[in-house]
């Protein structure tokens, strides 16, 4: 097993690696997003849910506030936390099948380190030149 092959091999895996963890946190950032978009959109339904039917409640727009029907923003507020839990459900999915990709690149790695025991200290040569 040459020199230009095995680094070749490790090269690869190794950029496949960064690649996969750069998606993988980015995933994980996407999940603590909706976290908490589904929790701001739980609490302000539960303070909704406590004032009486004819209550003005507002919709805050950008700088402004619109007077809105306290069923609409019920509504809307439930919507959001559906759609939350969809995102989140399906960004759980994609960290799963994410972390299995980085556990078949990792085991790929181990493999190598295997079949060539000193690829490790030609590796480290490499890196400090």
């Amino acid at each position: 097993m040459g020199l230009s092959y095995v680094s070749q091999a490790f090269m690869e895996l190794q950029g496949r690696m960064i690649e996969t963890t750069g998606k993988l946190k980015q995933v994980q950032n996407q999940i603590r997003g909706k976290e908490a978009d589904k929790k701001r959109a739980f609490l302000t339904l539960e303070e909704l849910r406590q004032l009486p039917e004819d209550t003005n409640t507002y919709k805050s727009i950008g700088m402004r506030f619109v007077l809105e029907p306290k069923s609409i923003l019920v509504n809307e507020q439930e919507q959001k936390l559906k759609d939350s839990e969809t995102a989140i459900t399906s960004l759980q999915t994609s960290k799963e099948y994410l972390e299995k990709q980085l556990a078949e690149i990792e085991n790929n790695l181990r493999e190598l380190f295997e079949q060539d025991p000193g690829l490790a200290h030609q590796i480290m040569s490499m890196s400090v030149m």
